[in-house]
């Protein structure tokens, strides 16, 4: 639920009111229920989580994060209301954007900011506006700062998710990016439509085949482990353990997209 680019200036409070009626009211099922507040920049973020902070909350989105000490202060706001309301710590996590010259420059710090950050997202769009570049169908422009938002969620092991396509009746476009982020080691993708989570959940969920690749992949492993023998050939390929985890990486994405692998 959206605070920030998606409201009118002259319709924050009436939004507030509608995202925290939402959260009281309604059952979002397996969906993390999270609000995207207005930048830390503006005098509009403190009246954001005034209203929305709740109980039923899973987190809060942080745009156009530019320091370490933005993600602090959204934290510490959040594990005041956690404590007054008896809430465990870290209950409400923090998702941060990535969308501009000085939020890519301070990525290390800001990927180590707080233990409640649970994922760095990458805006290409208003990164490409804060540089002054001209998108373009490629990414040429925004590599770097795709590639480096990538590596420093994965340093500290938190989610990577990628930035909205913008064009919402180009599927196959949509498909093709969801699938060059997801080898670039991507977690998730945001989507500014409803029609284009279908094609990324599609993507992000491993197939059948891949699953029962992994699996018998590491199968092997474990039975060369245990027979003393570290390099192995499995189905015509020498393997190691960067293979091995990969195939860990299918599982677990196939864990969280809710299949059942007993």
């Amino acid at each position: 639920m959206d605070l920030e680019d998606g409201v009118a200036l002259n319709q924050k409070e009436a939004a507030r009111l509608s995202v925290a009626s939402a959260l009281s009211e309604l059952s979002f099922g397996r969906k993390a229920r999270l609000v995207r507040i207005n930048p830390v920049s503006t005098a509009l973020w403190q009246d954001d989580l005034d209203k929305v902070l709740s109980s039923s909350l899973d987190g809060i989105v942080i745009p156009k994060v530019e320091s370490a000490a933005q993600v602090r202060d959204v934290s510490a706001r959040i594990a005041a209301f956690e404590q007054s309301h008896g809430l465990p710590q870290n209950a409400i996590v923090l998702l941060a954007i990535i969308e501009s010259a000085l939020g890519v420059v301070n990525l290390s710090e800001i990927a180590a900011a707080d233990a409640r950050l649970a994922a760095l997202a990458f805006g290409a769009e208003d990164l490409a506006g804060d540089i002054g570049a001209i998108r373009t169908p490629g990414g040429e422009e925004v590599w770097y700062a795709r590639s480096a938002v990538v590596l420093h969620a994965k340093a500290r092991q938190l989610a990577a998710i990628d930035t909205p396509f913008v064009d919402l009746h180009d599927g196959d476009g949509l498909r093709a990016e969801t699938e060059r982020v997801l080898r670039m080691g991507y977690t998730g993708k945001l989507a500014i439509h409803p029609n284009q989570v279908e094609i990324i959940q599609q993507v992000f969920t491993p197939s059948p085949e891949d699953i029962q690749r992994a699996r018998r992949l590491i199968e092997a492993h474990d039975a060369h482990q245990a027979a003393g023998t570290g390099v192995f050939a499995f189905e015509g390929k020498m393997v190691d353990m960067p293979m091995i985890r990969a195939a860990q990486t299918v599982l677990s994405r196939a864990a969280l997209s809710g299949i059942d692998l007993d």
